[in-house]
C-alpha cells in the first residue's frame, strides 16, 4: 500500500472509543493503527453534583471543554436529563475539543488556532473582559488549576462540572511486547502525562523489556507538559506534534520521510 506511513504501526493509547479519526488518517496514508488503551473512562465520583450543575445551565454564560472526552460525557449527561441552552457559549481548548463540540450540533465554537492549552484559550480576546461572567468548565476529575484562577483573577465566577474520572485499564500486554520487541511497533502516541505513566505501568506487567522498548521507540505527544514528562522518564525521542488528530498524523508522515 502506497502512503507516507506505508509499513509502519503506531500505538495509540487514546481511551477506548476515541481514536477512530486518527485510525483512519493512518490507515489513509497506509499505517497501522495498534490500540492499547492507557486511560479508561470512569463515571464521576460525585453524579449529584453534575446533575446539579446540568440543571442550572441556564445561569451560565460561558461553558468550557477541557477535551474531546469532557464533551462525549458532559453531552451524555446533559442529554440524559434535557437539551443544551441555546444561548449558552461554548468554548474548547484545542481543535480536537472543538471538533467534538461540532460534532454533537453546538456550531459556534471559541476555540484557540493554534497550541491547543488552556493558557492559549485564555489569552483569547473573548475571555479578556470576563468581569461578572459566570463560567462552568467540564472536565474530568482534578487537574490543572491554572484556567480557572485565571478566569477568577479577571473577575468571573468559576464552578467546575466533573463529569468522568479517569483510570488505569487492565490489558494483558504480552503479545504486544512479543510484537514490539521483533520490530512491530515503530511509534507511539501518548496524550497526557497521565496516559504515559499508565502506559509505563501497564507494560511494566510483561517484565522490563516492555518499558525499555518505549524508551527506545519514538513517541509522539500533542504539548510540550507531555513532552517533559515523556524525557522525565527516559524516552529517548520525543516529538512534539501540537494539538488534534491532523497534526498527529502529518507529524507522523514527516517523521518517517526522513528516517
Amino acid at each position: 500500500m502506497s502512503g507516507g506511513l506505508a509499513g509502519r504501526a503506531v500505538l495509540l493509547t487514546r481511551p477506548a472509543g476515541m481514536p477512530g479519526r486518527l485510525a483512519a488518517l493512518l490507515r489513509a496514508e497506509g499505517g497501522e493503527a495498534v490500540l492499547l488503551p492507557a486511560i479508561e473512562i470512569l463515571p464521576p465520583d460525585d453524579a449529584a453534583k453534575l446533575e446539579a450543575a446540568i440543571d442550572r445551565l441556564e445561569g451560565f454564560d460561558i461553558a468550557i471543554f477541557i477535551s474531546p472526552t469532557a464533551v462525549a460525557t458532559a453531552n451524555a449527561a446533559v442529554r440524559a436529563r434535557r437539551v443544551w441552552p441555546a444561548r449558552l457559549r461554548c468554548a474548547a481548548v484545542g481543535s480536537g475539543t472543538a471538533r467534538a463540540l461540532r460534532e454533537i450540533g453546538i456550531v459556534d465554537v471559541l476555540a484557540p488556532q493554534e497550541r491547543g492549552d488552556s493558557e492559549a484559550l485564555a489569552a483569547l480576546p473573548e475571555l479578556a473582559a470576563i468581569t461578572g461572567k459566570r463560567i462552568v468548565i467540564f472536565r474530568g476529575h482534578g487537574g490543572r488549576e491554572t484556567l480557572r484562577e485565571t478566569l477568577v483573577g479577571r473577575g468571573a465566577q468559576v464552578e467546575y462540572a466533573e463529569c468522568y474520572r479517569r483510570g488505569m485499564p487492565r490489558a494483558e500486554v504480552g503479545p504486544l511486547v512479543e510484537r514490539w520487541g521483533r520490530g512491530g511497533i515503530d511509534a507511539v502516541s501518548v496524550t497526557s502525562a497521565e496516559g504515559l505513566e499508565n502506559l509505563f505501568v501497564m507494560l511494566g506487567t510483561a517484565g522490563t523489556a516492555g518499558p525499555a522498548l518505549l524508551r527506545a521507540t519514538p513517541v509522539f505527544v500533542p504539548h510540550p507538559r507531555v513532552g517533559e514528562a515523556a524525557r522525565s522518564l527516559g524516552i529517548e525521542r520525543v516529538i512534539v506534534t501540537g494539538a488534534g488528530d491532523d497534526a498527529l498524523a502529518q507529524a507522523l508522515t514527516s517523521f518517517f520521510a526522513r528516517v
